[in-house]
């Protein structure tokens, strides 16, 4: 198995993203506090929930691997003054998070670097909080990813990663090679495999972690779908103006991606320590 270069969903116009997600577009399972909480809100809940989890405080340094459209790494130079690098191979998600870091006013605490992490050079121990919210899945080998990972925190540092999974080994096996599985992977994504919690887990323990703290959060990942479905619908002639048929390919990836959770397919937060 190998990695593509880069991900050719990611490296659609950024103004695509901005049609179906909130404004900050993160592109990963908001949290929702109440039933009829908008989207915007559920995703800031969540990325005050990763900065929870991570112990961020203030002006800590984070490392967010695959990290979108810059969603994390921004709200926490704007929020809690950390220094933090971005990484991602996808070139045009670097220009936006350039322009967007300058709009807010934290480019001086914001880089990025264009690349796949695995691959990268960086300081041992030089990252209080590194954080992988959806971009394991698009890495192959677990090993390298969590060796790495810990390579970089330093001691008591924490490692957050969210992901979707198969709920288990027997589905994994079964549906891996199902034609909606097949579409994700290579239509959407280049390349991307869903493992069960427990290979992550496993992986996590290999690079000598210590597990912290699972959370299942595939509730709110469903709504979460549900939300950029109704905005995929909206934006639908603008969407057009992109690429013709481009809101009912989108929302056969959502529908696709939303149709098994909780019976073949869970979304799990994995918070570990790097204890030594």
């Amino acid at each position: 198995m190998t990695v593509a270069d880069t991900n050719q969903h990611y490296d659609l116009d950024p103004e695509v993203f901005g049609q179906f997600l909130d404004p900050l577009r993160k592109y990963s399972s908001a949290l929702y506090a109440t039933p009829d909480q908008p989207l915007a809100e559920a995703q800031e809940n969540k990325l005050r929930f990763v900065a929870d989890h991570l112990g961020i405080t203030g002006g800590e340094r984070l490392l967010d691997v695959g990290c979108g459209w810059g969603s994390l790494i921004l709200f926490m130079a704007r929020e809690f003054r950390c220094e933090v690098l971005g990484v991602s191979p996808a070139p045009r998600q670097h220009e936006y998070i350039a322009r967007r870091a300058e709009e807010m006013g934290v480019a001086e605490l914001v880089r990025t670097r264009v690349g796949h992490f695995e691959q990268m050079d960086l300081p041992a121990r030089s990252f209080d909080a590194v954080s992988l919210l959806g971009s394991i899945v698009h890495m192959p080998d677990l090993d390298a990813v969590f060796a790495k990972a810990r390579s970089v925190l330093r001691k008591g540092g924490r490692l957050y990663v969210s992901e979707s999974c198969f709920r288990n080994a027997a589905a994994h096996t079964a549906f891996d090679s199902r034609t909606g599985t097949d579409f994700v992977r290579n239509d959407i994504f280049g390349w991307g495999d869903m493992r069960p919690l427990s290979e992550l887990v496993a992986g996590a323990e290999r690079a000598g972690f210590s597990i912290i703290a699972v959370d299942d959060l595939t509730d709110h990942y469903r709504r979460t779908i549900e939300a950029w479905i109704d905005n995929v619908g909206t934006a639908a002639d603008r969407l057009a103006s992109y690429e013709p048929g481009l809101a009912a390919k989108l929302t056969h990836y959502l529908e696709v991606a939303n149709a098994g959770w909780g019976y073949t397919t869970k979304h799990y937060a994995l918070v570990c320590r790097n204890a030594r």
